[in-house]
Protein backbone atom coordinates (compact mmCIF):
# COMPACT_ATOMS: atom_id res chain seq x y z
CA UNK A 1 0.00 0.00 0.00
CA UNK A 2 1.75 3.19 -0.97
CA UNK A 3 0.01 7.09 -0.74
CA UNK A 4 1.63 8.54 -3.93
CA UNK A 5 0.54 12.37 -3.38
CA UNK A 6 -1.31 14.25 -0.69
CA UNK A 7 -3.28 17.54 -0.91
CA UNK A 8 -4.26 19.81 1.72
CA UNK A 9 -5.86 23.07 1.95
CA UNK A 10 -6.60 24.75 5.18
CA UNK A 11 -5.26 22.11 7.09
CA UNK A 12 -3.96 22.96 10.81
CA UNK A 13 -1.09 25.74 9.24
CA UNK A 14 -0.82 24.56 6.17
CA UNK A 15 -2.85 27.12 3.32
CA UNK A 16 -2.84 24.82 0.30
CA UNK A 17 0.14 22.10 -0.39
CA UNK A 18 0.73 19.62 -2.72
CA UNK A 19 3.18 16.97 -2.64
CA UNK A 20 4.48 13.75 -4.26
CA UNK A 21 5.61 10.94 -2.26
CA UNK A 22 8.29 8.65 -2.45
CA UNK A 23 7.18 4.91 -2.37
CA UNK A 24 10.12 4.46 0.18
CA UNK A 25 11.58 6.67 2.80
CA UNK A 26 9.64 10.26 3.01
CA UNK A 27 11.88 12.74 5.84
CA UNK A 28 10.26 15.92 6.86
CA UNK A 29 13.08 17.83 8.22
CA UNK A 30 12.26 21.11 9.99
CA UNK A 31 12.65 23.21 13.91
CA UNK A 32 9.97 22.51 16.16
CA UNK A 33 6.42 23.81 15.48
CA UNK A 34 6.81 24.32 11.31
CA UNK A 35 4.58 22.23 10.55
CA UNK A 36 6.36 18.39 9.90
CA UNK A 37 4.13 16.84 12.70
CA UNK A 38 0.76 19.02 11.09
CA UNK A 39 1.83 16.93 7.80
CA UNK A 40 2.59 13.42 9.33
CA UNK A 41 -1.00 13.84 10.95
CA UNK A 42 -2.57 15.02 7.81
CA UNK A 43 -2.10 11.38 6.72
CA UNK A 44 -2.69 9.54 9.93
CA UNK A 45 -6.03 11.50 9.19
CA UNK A 46 -6.74 10.61 6.08
CA UNK A 47 -6.49 7.51 6.65
CA UNK A 48 -8.52 7.33 9.78
CA UNK A 49 -11.16 10.25 9.74
CA UNK A 50 -10.06 11.29 13.49
CA UNK A 51 -6.71 12.95 14.88
CA UNK A 52 -4.43 11.22 17.53
CA UNK A 53 -3.56 15.00 18.59
CA UNK A 54 -6.88 16.02 19.39
CA UNK A 55 -10.79 14.98 20.22
CA UNK A 56 -11.80 17.86 18.29
CA UNK A 57 -11.80 18.58 14.58
CA UNK A 58 -12.41 21.99 14.94
CA UNK A 59 -8.64 22.64 15.74
CA UNK A 60 -7.66 20.80 12.25
CA UNK A 61 -9.11 23.81 10.42
CA UNK A 62 -6.82 26.61 9.82
CA UNK A 63 -7.72 29.86 11.67
CA UNK A 64 -10.99 31.91 10.13
CA UNK A 65 -11.03 28.99 7.23
CA UNK A 66 -14.79 27.80 7.02
CA UNK A 67 -13.46 24.11 6.02
CA UNK A 68 -10.23 22.16 5.83
CA UNK A 69 -9.85 19.73 2.93
CA UNK A 70 -7.49 16.51 2.61
CA UNK A 71 -6.62 14.40 -0.51
CA UNK A 72 -4.98 11.74 -1.53
CA UNK A 73 -3.96 8.71 -3.66
CA UNK A 74 -4.11 5.09 -2.79
CA UNK A 75 -2.31 2.60 -4.47
CA UNK A 76 -2.73 -1.04 -3.96
CA UNK A 77 -1.95 -4.10 -5.75
CA UNK A 78 -5.62 -3.99 -7.60
CA UNK A 79 -5.21 -0.71 -8.53
CA UNK A 80 -5.21 3.26 -7.27
CA UNK A 81 -8.26 5.74 -6.30
CA UNK A 82 -8.42 9.02 -4.67
CA UNK A 83 -9.41 9.23 -0.58
CA UNK A 84 -11.32 12.89 0.28
CA UNK A 85 -12.00 14.39 3.36
CA UNK A 86 -13.30 17.54 4.47
CA UNK A 87 -14.13 18.95 7.81
CA UNK A 88 -16.23 21.73 8.70
CA UNK A 89 -18.70 22.99 10.95
CA UNK A 90 -21.77 20.70 9.80
CA UNK A 91 -18.90 17.47 10.57
CA UNK A 92 -17.24 15.61 7.93
CA UNK A 93 -17.36 14.21 4.71
CA UNK A 94 -15.33 10.82 3.39
CA UNK A 95 -14.98 9.91 -0.27
CA UNK A 96 -13.82 7.04 -1.53
CA UNK A 97 -13.09 6.88 -5.53
CA UNK A 98 -15.13 10.50 -5.89
CA UNK A 99 -18.08 8.36 -3.84
CA UNK A 100 -19.25 9.90 -0.73
CA UNK A 101 -19.56 7.22 2.03
CA UNK A 102 -22.70 7.13 4.34
CA UNK A 103 -20.93 5.87 7.50
CA UNK A 104 -17.11 6.68 8.79
CA UNK A 105 -16.91 3.05 9.38
CA UNK A 106 -17.11 2.34 5.55
CA UNK A 107 -14.22 5.06 4.85
CA UNK A 108 -11.55 3.73 7.65
CA UNK A 109 -9.39 0.70 6.35
CA UNK A 110 -9.32 1.99 2.54
CA UNK A 111 -5.76 3.38 3.89
CA UNK A 112 -4.00 1.69 6.69
CA UNK A 113 -1.15 3.96 8.84
CA UNK A 114 0.54 2.82 11.73
CA UNK A 115 2.07 5.77 13.87
CA UNK A 116 4.81 5.48 16.60
CA UNK A 117 5.75 8.47 18.69
CA UNK A 118 7.43 8.71 21.63
CA UNK A 119 4.31 8.49 23.45
CA UNK A 120 3.76 5.23 22.43
CA UNK A 121 6.85 4.08 23.82
CA UNK A 122 4.89 4.84 27.01
CA UNK A 123 2.50 2.34 25.73
CA UNK A 124 4.21 -0.17 28.33
CA UNK A 125 4.01 2.21 31.21
CA UNK A 126 1.04 4.54 30.49
CA UNK A 127 -2.12 4.20 31.77
CA UNK A 128 -4.52 1.19 31.01
CA UNK A 129 -6.63 3.49 28.98
CA UNK A 130 -3.49 4.55 26.37
CA UNK A 131 -3.49 0.56 25.43
CA UNK A 132 -7.08 0.10 25.37
CA UNK A 133 -6.60 3.04 22.99
CA UNK A 134 -4.11 1.20 21.02
CA UNK A 135 -6.34 -1.76 20.55
CA UNK A 136 -9.25 -0.33 19.58
CA UNK A 137 -7.14 1.90 16.87
CA UNK A 138 -4.77 -0.88 15.33
CA UNK A 139 -7.77 -3.66 15.26
CA UNK A 140 -10.54 -1.26 13.95
CA UNK A 141 -8.25 -0.60 10.92
CA UNK A 142 -7.54 -4.37 10.43
CA UNK A 143 -11.76 -5.57 10.76
CA UNK A 144 -14.52 -3.40 9.95
CA UNK A 145 -16.57 -5.73 12.35
CA UNK A 146 -14.38 -4.72 15.27
CA UNK A 147 -14.64 -1.24 14.46
CA UNK A 148 -18.47 -1.38 13.91
CA UNK A 149 -19.11 -2.95 17.53
CA UNK A 150 -16.90 -0.68 19.02
CA UNK A 151 -18.69 2.48 18.02
CA UNK A 152 -22.09 0.23 19.05
CA UNK A 153 -20.61 -0.72 22.30
CA UNK A 154 -19.67 3.59 23.12
CA UNK A 155 -23.23 4.70 22.05
CA UNK A 156 -25.05 1.80 24.43
CA UNK A 157 -22.60 2.40 27.17
CA UNK A 158 -23.02 6.21 27.06
CA UNK A 159 -26.88 5.66 27.37
CA UNK A 160 -26.62 3.29 30.29
CA UNK A 161 -24.57 4.94 31.94
CA UNK A 162 -26.68 7.97 31.53
CA UNK A 163 -29.71 6.05 32.66
CA UNK A 164 -27.65 4.73 35.70
CA UNK A 165 -27.44 8.11 36.91
CA UNK A 166 -31.02 8.76 36.62
CA UNK A 167 -31.62 5.89 38.16
CA UNK A 168 -29.27 6.64 41.61
CA UNK A 169 -30.76 10.57 41.57
CA UNK A 170 -34.32 8.76 41.64
CA UNK A 171 -35.20 10.37 38.11
CA UNK A 172 -36.11 6.99 37.07
CA UNK A 173 -37.41 3.44 38.45
CA UNK A 174 -37.74 1.70 35.80
CA UNK A 175 -35.06 -1.61 36.29
CA UNK A 176 -36.66 -3.21 32.99
CA UNK A 177 -35.20 -0.70 30.73
CA UNK A 178 -31.76 -1.23 32.27
CA UNK A 179 -31.66 -4.99 31.49
CA UNK A 180 -32.38 -4.50 28.15
CA UNK A 181 -28.93 -2.04 27.92
CA UNK A 182 -27.29 -4.33 29.93
CA UNK A 183 -28.17 -7.39 27.46
CA UNK A 184 -26.96 -4.98 24.62
CA UNK A 185 -24.01 -4.10 26.21
CA UNK A 186 -23.06 -7.39 27.02
CA UNK A 187 -23.76 -8.73 23.25
CA UNK A 188 -21.28 -5.94 21.50
CA UNK A 189 -18.72 -6.45 24.30
CA UNK A 190 -18.58 -9.98 23.83
CA UNK A 191 -17.29 -9.36 20.57
CA UNK A 192 -14.91 -6.64 21.50
CA UNK A 193 -13.40 -8.52 24.14
CA UNK A 194 -12.91 -11.80 22.25
CA UNK A 195 -12.06 -9.94 19.05
CA UNK A 196 -9.00 -8.23 21.00
CA UNK A 197 -8.10 -11.82 22.70
CA UNK A 198 -7.75 -13.33 18.87
CA UNK A 199 -6.03 -10.42 17.64
CA UNK A 200 -3.59 -10.07 20.67
CA UNK A 201 -2.38 -13.76 20.48
CA UNK A 202 -1.93 -13.32 16.83
CA UNK A 203 0.01 -9.79 17.26
CA UNK A 204 2.14 -11.75 19.99
CA UNK A 205 3.59 -14.32 17.91
CA UNK A 206 4.71 -11.47 15.68
CA UNK A 207 6.27 -9.70 18.11
CA UNK A 208 8.14 -12.67 20.33
CA UNK A 209 10.14 -13.05 16.90
CA UNK A 210 11.47 -9.40 16.99
CA UNK A 211 11.73 -8.72 20.68
CA UNK A 212 14.03 -12.04 20.73
CA UNK A 213 15.96 -10.67 17.82
CA UNK A 214 16.42 -6.85 19.83
CA UNK A 215 17.37 -8.92 23.23
CA UNK A 216 19.68 -11.18 21.13
CA UNK A 217 17.75 -14.52 22.55
CA UNK A 218 17.90 -13.07 26.52
CA UNK A 219 13.85 -12.39 26.42
CA UNK A 220 10.84 -13.50 25.59
CA UNK A 221 7.87 -11.52 24.91
CA UNK A 222 4.10 -12.55 26.28
CA UNK A 223 1.21 -10.66 26.20
CA UNK A 224 -1.94 -10.81 28.59
CA UNK A 225 -5.31 -9.65 28.22
CA UNK A 226 -6.50 -8.57 31.49
CA UNK A 227 -9.99 -8.24 32.36
CA UNK A 228 -12.51 -8.40 34.94
CA UNK A 229 -14.19 -11.85 33.58
CA UNK A 230 -11.75 -14.87 32.10
CA UNK A 231 -11.23 -14.82 28.22
CA UNK A 232 -9.66 -17.74 27.72
CA UNK A 233 -7.91 -17.57 24.36
CA UNK A 234 -10.70 -20.21 22.83
CA UNK A 235 -13.27 -18.27 24.44
CA UNK A 236 -16.83 -18.26 22.15
CA UNK A 237 -18.68 -14.96 21.93
CA UNK A 238 -21.18 -16.69 23.40
CA UNK A 239 -19.65 -18.05 26.75
CA UNK A 240 -18.31 -14.44 26.89
CA UNK A 241 -21.54 -13.25 26.59
CA UNK A 242 -23.18 -14.66 29.29
CA UNK A 243 -20.00 -14.15 32.26
CA UNK A 244 -20.52 -10.20 31.19
CA UNK A 245 -23.81 -10.24 31.62
CA UNK A 246 -24.14 -12.03 34.21
CA UNK A 247 -21.55 -9.79 36.07
CA UNK A 248 -23.82 -6.85 34.70
CA UNK A 249 -26.67 -8.52 36.56
CA UNK A 250 -24.84 -9.37 39.89
CA UNK A 251 -23.96 -6.08 40.23
CA UNK A 252 -26.79 -3.70 39.28
CA UNK A 253 -26.99 -2.01 42.54
CA UNK A 254 -23.26 -1.12 43.36
CA UNK A 255 -23.72 0.36 39.43
CA UNK A 256 -26.58 2.23 39.95
CA UNK A 257 -24.54 3.75 43.51
CA UNK A 258 -21.53 4.82 41.66
CA UNK A 259 -23.72 6.27 38.44
CA UNK A 260 -21.36 4.19 36.33
CA UNK A 261 -20.93 1.11 34.61
CA UNK A 262 -17.83 -1.10 36.27
CA UNK A 263 -17.50 -4.26 33.88
CA UNK A 264 -16.76 -4.70 29.85
CA UNK A 265 -13.80 -3.97 27.32
CA UNK A 266 -13.84 -0.35 28.74
CA UNK A 267 -12.23 -1.44 31.92
CA UNK A 268 -9.72 -4.17 30.84
CA UNK A 269 -6.20 -3.49 30.28
CA UNK A 270 -3.03 -5.23 28.12
CA UNK A 271 -0.05 -6.57 30.34
CA UNK A 272 3.06 -7.37 28.32
CA UNK A 273 5.37 -9.55 30.15
CA UNK A 274 9.07 -10.45 29.87
CA UNK A 275 10.68 -13.71 30.77
CA UNK A 276 7.05 -14.10 33.24
CA UNK A 277 7.20 -10.48 34.42
CA UNK A 278 5.28 -7.53 33.94
CA UNK A 279 7.61 -4.99 32.31
CA UNK A 280 5.31 -2.35 33.23
CA UNK A 281 6.26 -3.10 37.06
CA UNK A 282 9.50 -4.36 37.05
CA UNK A 283 10.89 -3.52 33.60
CA UNK A 284 13.77 -1.83 33.20
CA UNK A 285 13.35 1.47 30.83
CA UNK A 286 15.39 -0.15 27.67
CA UNK A 287 12.49 -3.46 28.79
CA UNK A 288 9.62 -1.08 28.30
CA UNK A 289 11.33 0.33 25.04
CA UNK A 290 12.14 -2.50 23.47
CA UNK A 291 8.41 -4.09 24.05
CA UNK A 292 7.14 -0.81 22.77
CA UNK A 293 9.52 -1.30 19.69
CA UNK A 294 8.53 -4.66 18.86
CA UNK A 295 5.06 -4.53 19.40
CA UNK A 296 4.38 -1.40 16.89
CA UNK A 297 6.99 -3.47 14.26
CA UNK A 298 4.96 -6.25 14.93
CA UNK A 299 1.59 -4.26 14.11
CA UNK A 300 3.51 -4.47 10.57
CA UNK A 301 3.50 -7.79 9.72
CA UNK A 302 0.00 -8.28 11.39
CA UNK A 303 -1.92 -5.52 9.31
CA UNK A 304 -0.69 -7.25 6.41
CA UNK A 305 -1.07 -10.38 7.34
CA UNK A 306 -5.06 -9.51 7.91
CA UNK A 307 -5.54 -7.23 5.50
CA UNK A 308 -2.98 -8.83 2.68
CA UNK A 309 -1.39 -4.77 2.07
CA UNK A 310 1.60 -3.52 4.02
CA UNK A 311 0.33 -0.49 5.96
CA UNK A 312 1.94 3.20 5.63
CA UNK A 313 4.37 3.53 8.90
CA UNK A 314 4.33 6.89 10.44
CA UNK A 315 7.30 8.19 12.48
CA UNK A 316 6.96 10.99 14.78
CA UNK A 317 10.01 12.53 15.91
CA UNK A 318 10.72 8.48 17.91
CA UNK A 319 14.54 8.21 16.48
CA UNK A 320 15.57 11.50 18.80
CA UNK A 321 13.77 8.90 21.63
CA UNK A 322 16.06 5.87 20.34
CA UNK A 323 19.62 5.03 21.55
CA UNK A 324 21.59 3.63 18.36
CA UNK A 325 20.66 -0.18 18.82
CA UNK A 326 17.37 0.09 18.59
CA UNK A 327 17.48 2.52 16.05
CA UNK A 328 19.22 0.42 13.73
CA UNK A 329 17.05 -2.04 14.23
CA UNK A 330 13.97 0.21 13.48
CA UNK A 331 15.38 1.44 10.65
CA UNK A 332 16.29 -1.74 8.86
CA UNK A 333 13.29 -3.82 9.95
CA UNK A 334 11.94 -1.36 7.64
CA UNK A 335 13.81 -0.92 5.08
CA UNK A 336 12.04 -2.09 1.57
CA UNK A 337 9.58 -3.21 3.21
CA UNK A 338 6.86 -0.27 3.78
CA UNK A 339 6.72 3.22 2.75
CA UNK A 340 7.65 5.22 5.90
CA UNK A 341 6.53 9.22 7.15
CA UNK A 342 9.78 10.26 9.24
CA UNK A 343 9.65 13.74 10.52
CA UNK A 344 12.97 14.64 12.92
CA UNK A 345 14.72 18.18 13.26
CA UNK A 346 18.07 16.77 11.76
CA UNK A 347 18.94 12.67 10.88
CA UNK A 348 21.11 11.24 12.92
CA UNK A 349 24.81 9.36 11.56
CA UNK A 350 22.84 6.48 12.14
CA UNK A 351 19.87 7.29 10.35
CA UNK A 352 21.93 8.32 7.07
CA UNK A 353 24.05 5.50 6.98
CA UNK A 354 20.86 3.00 7.17
CA UNK A 355 18.32 4.88 4.77
CA UNK A 356 18.74 4.35 1.05
CA UNK A 357 17.59 6.98 -1.48
CA UNK A 358 14.90 8.67 1.43
CA UNK A 359 13.03 11.40 -0.18
CA UNK A 360 14.20 14.74 1.80
CA UNK A 361 11.31 17.12 2.75
CA UNK A 362 12.46 20.75 4.48
CA UNK A 363 9.34 22.61 5.96
CA UNK A 364 9.11 26.12 7.44
CA UNK A 365 6.14 27.84 8.48
CA UNK A 366 4.38 25.74 7.18
CA UNK A 367 5.62 25.64 3.89
CA UNK A 368 7.49 23.05 1.93
CA UNK A 369 11.14 24.98 0.85
CA UNK A 370 12.41 22.18 -1.17
CA UNK A 371 12.40 18.31 -1.63
CA UNK A 372 15.65 16.04 -2.18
Amino acid sequence: MILTDLHLRNFRNYDDLEVAFSPGINVMIGENAQGKTNLLESIYVLALTKSHRTANDKELIKWQANEAFLSGHVKKENGTFPLELIFSSKGKKAKVNHLEQAKLSQYVGQLNVILFAPEDLSLVKGAPAMRRRFMDMEFGQMSNKYLYNSGQYRTILKQRNQYLKQLQQRKQKDRVFLQVLSDQLAAYGAEIMVARVTFLKQLETWAQVIHEEISQGKEQLTFQYASQIEVAENATVESVYDLLLAELTKNEEREIEQGSTMYGPQRDDLKFMVNGNNVQTYGSQGQQRTTALSVKLAEIDLMKEQTGEYPLLLLDDVLSELDDERQTHLLTAIQDKVQTFLTTTSLSGIARQLIKEPKIFEIEHGVLLNED
